[in-house]
Parts: structure tokens; C-alpha cells; sequence
């Protein structure tokens, strides 16, 4: 059995017992509000996961990139929808060889990118499913929602598609502004995609599919009436971002990273083997709304920062004398798991009736 002292770091330690609180949590959510799940894998890129999350009642699950949709159809996942737009005639030929073989649905934003889907929709003789993207107040991908109808509707007199639901994605953002009140985003966005699907449902075109809800406001956005489908990733480790946000418990939070001290310059400063190689950087301190001081949270030293990083050094300052020696370990919870999660080739699983044992994360660095 391995034991947790002996981990060579930097690591991902995940508490699996934690992992099926989360995961039956959101499963039982959704059940209740008479949605269905359908979770994003980018937060854990493992398919031992994502088959926990279908047995636990979720619809298929939801991914990023067409290498990952191809891992997951390897390892058993039989309903997978890509939320992405995809253009390049090579990844629409892999998506066309993934519809051969189980339930495939794409994401899709422009008439160019669906004219050469259904080219090549046509010439292998399929018929590709199609959710459109609506942009929901993120200001990324996705048509803004007055000119869903014109676009739908050229999209769906396309042959060899299927053009059956709408989807986005908005997380904490309101009125076009990033912010911490996450039921008034989760709402706001959950009205905006059921009012378009019935502009687009009462102009006659088959919107089976109303897909919404990042982990901080899934909960909210489920509470719409013609919402069909929430899509959190997060929500299975969970992160420090989540937990600023309150949308969850510091206890809930599955993954911590643990690195080693390899140095001690002074009594309020010292060094971890964990840089940016190890931790995410997307999620920036101090950056309104959330006001993160730090790149994540050290366990049990509540005045410690891990301000500044290089590729293989983490650079933690203190208020006060810390008392920390070299070679001690520190767990820190990351800002964004996500992103670290895909830094991993593996993971080590700790449960407390099996103990430690290794998880590869085989989607890990899948990006085209």
C-alpha cells in the first residue's frame, strides 16, 4: 500500500469519498429539478470519473475537445456532447468517425462551420446532431441571442444535420459583469436560453435541448422553467475559486496539491517545489470580483500566500513567523482545479478503507 508520506512531489491527492459526496450531490440536484446532467469532464480528464458520474444517473457527458470526446468513446462513455465549435474539416472527419460509433452532438456558431459539417455529413452518409451556441453574456463564442433565429434557421435547411437544441455557457456573470450574486447570473441565464429556444421552437424548428449551468450556477439555472440540461464541471473536486464564490464548502473541495519545501530564506518567506508547471495561473490574484490573495489556499495556514511563482518554484510569504522547515510538506487547495488537473499525468486517490492508489489522467493534454 502506498502511503501518503511517501508521495514524491509536487502531486494531485484527491479524496475519492469526497469525489461521491460531489457527485451524488449534483445527481440528486438535477433529479429533483427534473433536468437532466450531463457533466463536463475538462475538470478531470479521467474516465474512471466520468463513468462514476453516468452510474449515478447523469445523461452522457460534455467535453471541450474532439481528442477527448475520442478517449472517453475508448473507455466506455457512450453519449458525448462536444460544446465547442468545430471547423477544422480534419476534427469533423473524427467527429463523423465518433458518430459511426455512439452518440455524438456538436457544438456549432457560424454557417461556415456548418455548411463544411454538412458536406461532410453528406458525403459519409450520417446525420450529425447540432446544438447552436447562445452567446448568454460571457462575450465568447456563441450568437447573440436576437440573431438565433435567422442562423438556426439556415443551419437546419442544411442536409445531413440535425439541429435539436441550443446551449451556452455564462457562469458568474450578470448583466454583462462579472459577479459573486450567482443566483441572479444563474437565472438570468436560464431565462435568456428559454425565452430564445421558444422564438425558435414557435418558429417551427425542433429545439429538444435547452443546455445551460456552470457549477456556480447550475443550481439556479435549473430552476428555470424549459431549462432541459445543466453541464457543471467543476462541482467534482471543486476549488478555491467555488468555494469564494460560496458555492461550496472548503470540506467539499476533493483535490489538493501537495508540495515540499526545498527552501527557507526567512522566517516570513519560503519555498515550494510547485511553480507554474504545478498550479494554474488563469485565475490571477486579485482580480475583482473574487479577490483571490494568492494562487491557492495553504491547509491549515490560513496567513500564508502563495503570491508569486516561476516555472518550478512557488514563492509563499507569511504575516508572521511560520516555524515551517525544509522538506516539510504543505497542501494547498488551487484556484482553479481545471486547469491544474490537465499540468498531471496522473493522480493518486486516497480513500480511507483502500487506501492510496495512482489514476492516470488520460485526457490530460488532449487539446485538438
Amino acid at each position: 500500500m502506498i502511503e501518503i508520506s511517501s508521495l514524491e512531489t509536487p502531486c494531485i491527492v484527491i479524496d475519492e469519498n469526497i469525489v461521491k459526496h460531489n457527485i451524488a450531490t449534483m445527481a440528486e440536484f438535477a433529479r429533483q429539478n427534473g433536468v437532466q446532467l450531463r457533466p463536463h469532464i475538462k475538470t478531470h480528464k479521467i474516465p474512471e470519473f466520468a463513468l462514476q458520474q453516468v452510474s449515478q444517473g447523469a445523461v452522457g457527458i460534455t467535453t471541450a475537445k474532439v481528442s477527448e470526446a475520442e478517449v472517453m468513446a475508448d473507455h466506455g462513455i457512450s453519449d458525448i456532447f462536444i460544446a465547442y465549435p468545430i471547423v477544422a474539416p480534419s476534427k469533423i472527419k473524427r467527429v463523423i468517425a465518433l458518430a459511426k460509433r455512439i452518440r455524438i452532438s456538436i457544438g456549432v456558431e457560424s454557417m461556415a462551420a456548418a455548411e463544411e459539417l454538412s458536406r461532410q455529413a453528406t458525403e459519409a452518409g450520417v446525420t450529425l446532431q447540432l446544438r447552436l451556441e447562445v452567446d448568454t453574456g460571457l462575450a465568447r463564442t456563441g450568437v447573440a441571442p436576437h440573431q438565433a433565429l435567422e442562423l438556426a434557421q439556415q443551419i437546419a435547411a442544411l442536409p445531413g444535420l440535425d439541429l435539436n437544441g441550443i446551449f451556452t455557457f455564462k457562469g458568474a456573470v450578470y448583466k454583462g459583469s462579472s459577479t459573486l450574486d450567482l443566483e441572479a447570473a444563474g437565472l438570468e441565464e436560464g431565462r435568456i436560453m428559454v425565452e430564445t429556444a421558444e422564438i425558435l421552437q414557435n418558429a417551427g424548428l425542433r429545439i429538444q435541448h435547452v443546455s445551460v449551468g456552470s457549477s456556480p450556477t447550475a443550481i439556479y439555472a435549473a430552476k428555470v422553467e424549459g431549462v432541459t440540461e445543466i453541464r457543471p464541471g467543476t462541482y467534482i473536486f471543486n476549488d478555491r475559486m467555488l468555494t469564494v464564490m460560496k458555492a461550496c464548502q472548503i470540506e467539499e473541495c476533493a483535490a489538493k496539491v501537495r508540495v515540499t519545501i526545498v527552501s527557507v530564506p526567512s522566517p516570513d518567506r519560503l519555498v515550494v517545489d510547485g511553480g507554474s508547471k504545478t498550479f494554474a495561473t488563469d485565475v490571477q490574484p486579485n482580480q475583482p470580483p473574487l479577490q483571490l490573495k494568492g494562487f491557492g489556499e495553504i491547509i491549515g495556514y490560513p496567513d500564508a500566500i502563495l503570491e508569486r511563482m516561476n516555472e518550478e518554484h512557488g514563492m509563499i510569504r507569511t504575516n508572521s513567523a511560520h516555524g515551517l522547515r525544509v522538506g516539510q510538506t504543505l497542501d494547498i487547495i488551487p484556484n482553479h482545479i481545471c486547469s491544474t488537473v490537465n499540468l498531471h499525468n496522473e493522480v493518486y486517490i486516497t480513500n480511507e478503507e483502500e487506501g492510496i492508489r495512482t489514476l492516470a489522467v488520460l485526457a490530460r493534454g488532449k487539446l485538438a
